[in-house]
């Protein structure tokens, strides 16, 4: 028989876990080549074209348009045309959790026999007997088969496992401390419970061709929870744990607003018809569904508020100069373009690299501070489902040209989701520019794990003093905000003042 081959999620990026097809690009008994764009995934970044690793016969599409797997899950099967549909359906067949759509929901395929993998690994000892003397089953799950030796989830600090570990270990009620992770630092994966649950004589599906589900209610106690006693009365009326709730009220506790989204979410039904049957009660309005960019972003975004201790330092910079030198060289240089912000780019570097403490990212794991040789400057680019941060890489030893040539097909790129990983992942210090928008000053969020971002207002006259006289110059407001753990107020003025240098004398920028 002629080889099968599998197209899967591939892993763009460390912190990748999952992606959801957004579009395929060929269809079924499609012939295709190395390097040609087979379908469009969305990760919780941007959405990526996956380009094809052989040549090959497209015979079977496993993951339909907006079907969620996680890494390395299949998503279609290629084979030659003599391999016959029966041997395709045989091999899709053997792939067992497969994913199957019902509702525009992702939910795992039971195969009806799942084959034990004989792994060694350690399992605490566990009477093979009850108390009466029959053997303990196991309880089979939705294709689960889970040993009563390794049932009893328990949330606990001590247990350090991924999230989504966590999530199918307390959906399947699975004893987390008896299992030994084989990650960085003990941490327990899906393929570690999977291993363990084989060993002891259950089952668990193939970790690879497992789909992402809908989360598991959480059913820890939330007595605990900080929430108003609005949303805590509803979130016991519906039945809702506190845990699986935001917390965007005052003081950080869980609010009715909170609750209500929950409940939305879990029932959307329910929800439209108490709308249309108590119009008076409450203020219509309209559902919008987080897509994973946006999920995202609120998360790192909250992390690094929370984390982060933010401090910011502003200063006024006159950009009659710097304004001056962009004027000149576009009009004597036609196939250059300069925007004022390409010059702020420029002397943000040159500033980096005269302060290179503020040039940093934070390991916070390790608590160790990484400084960087090079300006590697993270520059917002708004795009429609969100923000990203496409790099200007090494741009201290960039001309000007380089930086506006590689600034204008970065963001045309992450416009059309076109960015690779590499492209957006990183930097040692971002910019973000609102001043095109006409806002004069704003405060930025640290992207982490860098140091400090810098935020940038709109270039207008300004009536200032110079010599005891009082004159219109061209100003901009620039704001930094630093993380305090690394980077302390002194440090801060110092990049400020050698920014403003720079910005203010932009014939140094050029040397």
């Amino acid at each position: 028989m002629s080889e099968i081959k599998t197209l899967e999620i591939p892993k763009w990026g460390l912190s990748m876990e999952e992606g959801t097809i957004a579009q395929w690009l060929i269809q079924e008994g499609t012939q295709f080549s190395k390097g040609q764009e087979i379908c469009e995934i969305e990760t919780t970044k941007i959405v990526n074209v996956l380009e094809a690793p052989f040549d090959g016969l497209l015979r079977k599409i496993i993951a339909k348009d907006g079907d969620t797997l996680v890494v390395g899950g299949v998503i279609a099967i290629c084979a030659d045309a003599q391999v016959s549909d029966a041997e395709v359906a045989a091999f899709a067949q053997s792939l067992g959790g497969t994913p199957a759509v019902t509702e525009n929901k992702v939910v795992a395929a039971v195969p009806e026999k799942v084959a034990l993998a004989q792994v060694e690994t350690k399992v605490q000892a566990a009477p093979k007997q009850n108390s009466v003397g029959h053997r303990s089953k196991a309880v089979p799950q939705g294709g689960y088969s889970i040993p009563a030796a390794l049932q009893g989830f328990q949330q606990s600090d001590d247990i350090f496992a991924t999230p989504h570990a966590l999530k199918l270990a307390e959906k399947h009620n699975v004893n987390l401390s008896q299992i030994t992770g084989s990650g960085r630092e003990g941490r327990i994966s899906v393929q570690d419970i999977q291993a363990v649950v084989q060993a002891a004589g259950g089952s668990w599906p193939d970790v690879r061709h497992q789909a992402s589900t809908k989360a598991a209610k959480s059913k820890a106690d939330d007595s605990y929870v900080l929430a108003t006693p609005v949303a805590r009365r509803l979130a016991k009326q519906w039945g809702i744990n506190l845990h699986d709730c935001r917390a965007s009220g005052s003081r950080g506790r869980v609010c009715k607003e909170d609750v209500e989204a929950v409940y939305q979410r879990e029932n959307p039904v329910q929800a439209q018809h108490a709308e249309h049957a108590h119009p008076t009660e409450s203020v219509k309005f309209t559902t919008v569904a987080m897509n994973g960019m946006r999920k995202a972003i609120a998360s790192r975004l909250q992390a690094a508020k929370r984390n982060a201790p933010h401090f910011r330092l502003t200063i006024d910079l006159n950009v009659e100069s710097v304004q001056a030198l962009r004027q000149q060289i576009n009009s004597t240089v036609p196939q250059v373009k300069l925007s004022i912000n390409d010059m702020l780019i420029k002397a943000a570097a040159a500033a980096l690299i005269k302060v290179p403490q503020v040039n940093v990212q934070f390991d916070e794991e390790n608590q160790q501070i990484l400084q960087f040789e090079q300006a590697d400057i993270s520059v917002a680019v708004a795009i429609e489902n969100g923000l990203i941060t496409p790099i200007i890489k090494a741009a201290n030893r960039k001309s000007l040209a380089q930086i506006s040539n590689d600034m204008r097909d970065l963001a045309t790129r992450a416009k059309t989701g076109k960015l690779a990983p590499d492209e957006f992942q990183g930097g040692s210090f971002s910019i973000s520019n609102l001043g095109m928008l006409g806002i004069q000053q704003f405060d930025a969020i640290i992207n982490p794990p860098q140091g400090a971002i810098l935020a940038l207002g709109a270039a207008e006259k300004r009536a200032v003093v110079e010599n005891d006289e009082i004159v219109v110059r061209q100003m901009v407001t620039a704001t930094l905000s630093c993380d305090h753990r690394v980077i302390d107020g002194a440090l801060g003025a110092q990049f400020l003042s050698a920014f403003k240098q720079f910005v203010e004398n932009p014939a140094l920028i050029l040397v």
